[in-house]
């Protein structure tokens, strides 16, 4: 079989996966397929031709089949769907869990999602419901309703043997929760403190106090800084009235914080965010998620020729400060670049709000004053060595205002496009860089002409 990455190392493990697809050694597969960690085997699908890959997957084992599917990327999972029977992609949705399942039904057209929920089990069907109808990015879209919760009245005897039994079906029994006879949230009890306990203690000795909940309305990224915060594998989720509803844990956690990371970075390269890897999008996917923002900045920077046209009797009368425009508009840029990621990312972790824009102000004017000093004496020595003492000053004052331009400028937007409702991450990068370059050119051949008395 022809490899469809032929630069990229192949692995043992792939080697002999591919020998057992061709011999349709399908014992011998599904041998090696239970040795493998789900994570492992899906990574091993962008390395396989189509044909093989769909082999492979028909060849795992139901539960295995679906932890590798909730692992793959999004094409490939609609593929496969799309080459079901509607008997296996039944079995298929049974198997997953139900926040994964969840999170493939947002991905889903509407029609496509329907389809799928009708061929679910009665009650599979009532919690896929129950999980579409929170609001997009809650807290209630990304829980699974598999939990364990105890009374205050059983003993830890009692207890134990209800986690045995229930714990098949839950998504983790590392807490138990204690709930009331309303289903209300009572408190969260580690596992190795039940196992600890003498058979007959009473649960309600062992509580402790106010657990630390989430509400199913939360946005999801708030369920990420508060396990942070928190430091729990899991934390339970709670409607309005206390009532538990179930558990985000660690590994959904960990998906939202890579999800919105990703995103994060793409928009502060002026990109839109893909919804799959940059080797699976089509040519035009990477087209039109890039091609937007480009034209923007290119209209946007077309003012700073107009700058430059406006002072072209002054560039004509004193060649040599063409020479520092390129470094003096990128030094803006990049103080600016600079300001603004650490803003945005003080914002990401909920270390900034809008009540602390002033303090931060005069803090940066502070180390922008301090940055532009540093590089001003830097830049005046070349000024003088190219143009003499009045060149100098010129490039030396101009480094100085245009730094701290740019920083206040990489500060400022992000404070401003919050205020605005739009994500503060659009505002690094190629904007920050852009606008500090249009301002930087005109603070310059501004200086220089008042300076040099000429223009």
């Amino acid at each position: 079989m022809e490899d469809p990455h032929p630069t990229q190392r192949i692995s043992p493990t792939l080697i002999r996966l591919r020998t057992l697809l061709a011999e349709k050694d399908w014992r011998g597969l599904k041998n090696l397929a239970e040795r493998l960690e789900p994570s492992e085997i899906a990574e091993l699908f962008p390395s396989l031709a189509s044909t093989e890959a769909t082999l492979l997957f028909r060849a795992l084992p139901r539960t295995l089949a679906a932890d590798v599917f909730s692992y793959l990327d999004e094409d490939r999972q609609r593929s496969f769907l799309a080459e079901m029977t509607e008997h296996e992609t039944r079995i298929l949705l049974a198997e997953l869990s139900p926040d994964d399942r969840t999170e493939l039904f947002e991905e889903l057209p509407a029609v496509t999602t329907q389809r799928l929920i009708n061929l679910l089990a009665a009650e599979d069907r009532r919690e896929a419901l129950m999980l579409l109808g929170y609001p997009k990015d809650s807290v209630g879209r990304l829980m699974s309703p598999g939990f364990v919760a105890i009374r205050p009245g059983q003993t830890v005897a009692e207890a134990i043997e209800q986690i045995r039994a229930q714990a098949p079906d839950s998504e983790t029994i590392n807490v138990v929760y204690v709930v009331d006879g309303e289903g209300r949230l009572l408190d969260d009890l580690r596992l190795r403190r039940l196992i600890l306990a003498a058979p007959e203690t009473r649960i309600a000795d062992l509580m402790a106090g106010e657990p630390v909940a989430l509400n199913a309305f939360d946005d999801e990224g708030f369920a990420v800084s508060e396990m942070k915060r928190t430091g729990y594998f899991a934390l339970p989720v709670v409607d309005g009235e206390n009532r538990l509803l179930g558990v985000v844990t660690a590994d959904d956690a960990l998906e939202v914080a890579v999800d919105e990371a990703t995103i994060d970075i793409h928009k502060a390269g002026a990109v839109s965010p893909l919804d799959t890897s940059l080797t699976l999008a089509p040519t035009r996917v990477l087209y039109s998620r890039r091609v937007s923002w480009l034209l923007i900045l290119v209209f946007a920077n077309l003012l700073s020729g107009a700058g430059i046209a406006y002072f072209e009797d002054l560039i004509e009368s004193v060649v040599a400060i063409v020479f520092f425009l390129p470094l003096l508009i990128g030094s803006g840029g990049n103080a600016g670049s600079q300001a603004s990621t650490l803003v945005i990312r003080s914002m990401a972790l909920g270390e900034l709000t809008m009540r602390d824009y002033m303090r931060l102000f005069f803090k940066e004017m502070r180390v922008s004053m301090l940055l532009g000093l540093s590089m001003s004496v830097a830049v005046s020595a070349i000024g003088w060595f190219r143009g003499g003492p009045r060149i100098a000053l010129v490039v030396a004052t101009a480094m100085l205002c245009v730094v701290i331009m740019g920083s206040f400028i990489g500060m400022s937007l992000p404070f401003l496009f919050r205020r605005l409702g739009i994500d503060p991450a659009t505002a690094s990068g190629p904007v920050v860089t852009s606008v500090a370059d249009i301002l930087g050119v005109l603070i310059y051949l501004g200086i220089a002409s008042a300076l040099l008395g000429v223009g």
